[in-house]
């Protein structure tokens, strides 16, 4: 791009301090420096759920790597050399790390701005349901137990990189990988003082997002403040360790729960309290509250619950809509429970699970509607793939074990804004190439293929002849954006009504021409022709041709837009997503008590994903989730020492390597869902929500140990099994 500058930010080196000045003289003097930008010179509004986040930060910084100021260079050298010359007086302030520490209304504030916090938490999330005092009373089992997530990242491939140009007119065009365009586009307006009629999106291809790069980000505005300022258009890339400190996180979040059940291991209740430590700054991500929320009462059927969360501020970077967001981490208390539940029942985890397992038509305490549900056929899958019943609780003397888990997820979509809705646009050119033009975005989950292959179906055509086109906002139509494993769903309902709709103009088209009636006619490959008489048919091309060439002419065009039917919760009741997906995995590990370590042998999965429109794309979704779920259980943790985090680069992190995922049996249960294109339900991020507490269940099942926290890494496991081993000396002491 011609006259393309570099973009740099200045982070802070400090969790928590006051701004006392900003002197960005010398680096605005620097040879090749186009611009500087910070609080005192840039226009801008606050943003975020609570709205309490500024792009650049001018009174307050509140976590190590907050946003101070940015430069604009003719090259990547000369704007970190101008970002060495600017100079910030400081105040340090007390800091929080400890969410426990931030419940506490003395603890010191890191938003005093925000008026009736009861210290810092952010917001509280409350739902009771039932009686469950009566409920444990008649329990002949509770069990309780406290679990802990660590800090985790989306870790893509391709760090963040954000494109801001204006022409001579205002007009803007930022190219970002971003899931949410339209909204997006709005937040950028609303902040920066911009008219969002002048603003263009597009969204190159992804490398990756795994949800890191669903929301709005600070340096999104701060790339558009620079080419403001310079004039020219900027480019700013995020560093790797930019990556790590400065985006949004998977955020801890830790669990005490109780559950209770009769003899026959009927559940009777869960009572949870449960504390999400979200950083300094509420986005989208405070909201993993209530996916977590919706696993505590609706993962099988519970008839009474009851749920206190609070959401917490702490100086440390924030929590974002990572992918399984907030299930993975209320899965691994959930179903570690149901194992521990049947152990002291003395019954069997999997006949536990599936005297409890939801069922179609089911609604669950908080008004989920359930339409279509293969948890059943799911679980028993597994158990026999697996060799459950013949090898469970029998493999601790070669240190092996075996622990499954389940998993409820939205699979239609999540009302979480006014609309769910999704925009599409399908054209047929005179050629016969089929055009659908779609509100929903490729974050490289494979989505434009589905979508073309739901199109084809439709229209009964050759995948060959639909082409996608979803990557500018100018063009396409309006969709609320990728999350919540909707695209399928939603997107493809509104691809299919709008496919249905152009073959019907063309279906008219051909009975006018081919002279008979619609219901006579058959279309195959793209062709028309009447059922009893081969001769009489029209392909496509010639059908638009002929509409064109008529006395008053018309394009074949249709537009649709979907939005399911579902409600905004209120008091956290009411039908979120019109479709649920399930699923479950067993995971077989062996444990060295030697040295902690655990290595996972085999995964078996099955999913329900209402019909797999495309098989080998559900199969790489599962797999590729799977191994997310892998490396959280094991080995993924942001360790953060005083608000620093220790290691932010790719090699300490730990993701998991080809090596460190083993064979991953995939199962495909279709249980073809009602509401769904085809019957297709959502499977983006159903792999990652069970594979750690089916980890988790198995060291237990070879080692006696159960696992409270993940990733339950070497040192960990080892020295839950030294203190095991100290007990069991001082009992026999005794």
């Amino acid at each position: 791009m011609s006259g393309l500058l570099v973009g740099a930010i200045l982070r802070s080196p400090h969790p928590h301090a006051r701004i006392r000045s900003i002197d960005i003289s010398a680096a605005e003097q620097l040879p090749g420096v186009h611009a500087v930008v910070h609080a005192g010179n840039v226009e801008q509004r606050p943003f975020g759920y609570n709205h309490d986040n500024l792009p650049l930060k001018g009174d307050k910084v509140r976590f190590i790597g907050d946003e101070l100021a940015a430069v604009a260079a003719i090259d990547e050298e000369t704007a970190r050399q101008a970002l060495e010359l600017i100079r910030v007086d400081y105040e340090l302030l007390p800091a929080v790390f400890d969410p426990f520490e931030a419940l506490d209304e003395s603890s010191p504030p890191i938003h005093d701005e925000l008026p009736d916090l009861e210290g810092n938490v952010a917001m509280r999330w409350d739902f009771d349901h039932g009686d469950v005092a009566a409920a444990e009373a008649e329990a002949a089992v509770i069990v309780e137990g406290t679990y802990s997530s660590p800090q985790a990242a989306p870790a893509a491939i391709e760090t963040h990189v954000v494109i801001a140009a204006f022409d001579p007119d205002g007009h803007l065009t930022v190219w970002s990988p971003v899931h949410m365009v339209f909204m997006y586009r709005k937040e950028l307006a609303d902040c920066l003082g911009l008219d969002w009629q002048q603003i263009t999106i597009i969204q190159p291809p992804v490398g990756g997002s795994f949800g890191g790069k669903i929301d709005i980000d600070p340096h999104d505005f701060i790339t558009v403040m620079l080419a403001r300022k310079a004039r020219r258009p900027v480019r700013l890339v995020l560093s790797r360790e930019d990556e790590f400190i400065g985006t949004r996180t998977r955020q801890p979040i830790h669990f005490k729960l109780r559950t209770g059940a009769d003899a026959e291991g009927k559940l009777l209740f869960r009572d949870a309290e449960i504390v999400s430590d979200n950083g300094a700054y509420n986005g989208w991500g405070s909201h993993a509250m209530l996916v977590a929320m919706n696993t505590i009462t609706s993962m099988y059927r519970v008839p009474a619950s009851r749920v206190r969360c609070a959401v917490t501020y702490t100086n440390k970077n924030y929590g974002g809509s990572v992918r399984g967001f907030g299930n993975p981490q209320a899965t691994f208390a959930v179903e570690q429970q149901m194992e521990e539940l049947a152990d002291a029942l003395g019954m069997d985890p999997m006949d536990v699970r599936l005297r409890n397992a939801n069922q179609p038509a089911d609604v669950t305490p908080q008004g989920m509607e359930i339409t279509s549900c293969g948890l059943t056929e799911c679980l028993q899958i597994v158990r026999e793939q697996s060799g459950w019943d013949e090898r469970r609780g029998k493999l601790r003397e070669r240190h092996r074990g075996l622990g499954a888990a389940a998993y409820i997820h939205v699979g239609g979509g999540a009302r979480i804004y006014g609309s769910d809705g999704c925009g599409a646009m399908v054209k047929v050119d005179d050629s016969g190439q089929i055009t659908l033009i779609s509100g929903s975005s490729e974050l490289g989950q494979g989505s434009e293929t589905a979508l073309a292959m739901i199109v084809a179906e439709e229209m009964h055509v050759p995948l060959e002849a639909v082409h996608v086109i979803n990557s500018n906002t100018d063009v396409k139509p309006w969709d609320v954006g990728v999350h919540a494993s909707r695209t399928t769903f939603v997107a493809g309902n509104a691809a299919r009504m709008a496919a249905a709709d152009a073959r019907d103009q063309l279906l008219e088209t051909a009975a006018e021409l081919l002279e008979a009636p619609v219901d006579r006619l058959r279309i195959v490959d793209g062709t028309v022709g009447v059922v009893d008489d081969p001769e009489r048919r029209m392909d496509y091309a010639r059908l638009v041709r002929r509409r064109l060439l008529r006395e008053q002419g018309s394009v074949v065009m249709a537009t649709a837009f979907y939005d399911p039917p579902t409600e905004m919760q209120k008091e956290y009741r009411g039908n979120i997503s019109a479709a649920y997906g399930f699923g479950a995995h067993v995971a077989e590990v062996e444990v060295d008590p030697d040295t902690g370590m655990v290595r996972l042998l085999n995964l078996w999965t099955a999913h329900d994903v209402g019909r797999a429109i495309n098989p080998m794309l559900c199969e790489g979704q599962i797999e590729g989730g799977a191994a997310m779920g892998i490396g959280l259980a094991l080995s993924e943790e942001l360790v953060i020492f005083d608000g620093r985090i220790a290691a932010p680069n790719l090699h300490d992190y730990g993701l998991p390597t080809a090596l460190d995922v083993p064979r991953i049996v995939v199962n495909l249960v279709e249980t073809i869902d009602p509401r769904g294109p085809f019957g297709a339900k959502g499977i983006g991020e159903g792999g990652i929500i069970p594979p750690a507490a089916a980890i988790a269940n198995a060291i237990a099942d070879a080692t006696g140990i159960r696992p409270r926290e993940y990733p339950m890494r070497p040192w960990k496991v080892k020295g839950w099994i030294d203190t095991q081993e100290r007990s069991i000396v001082v009992r026999n002491d005794a």
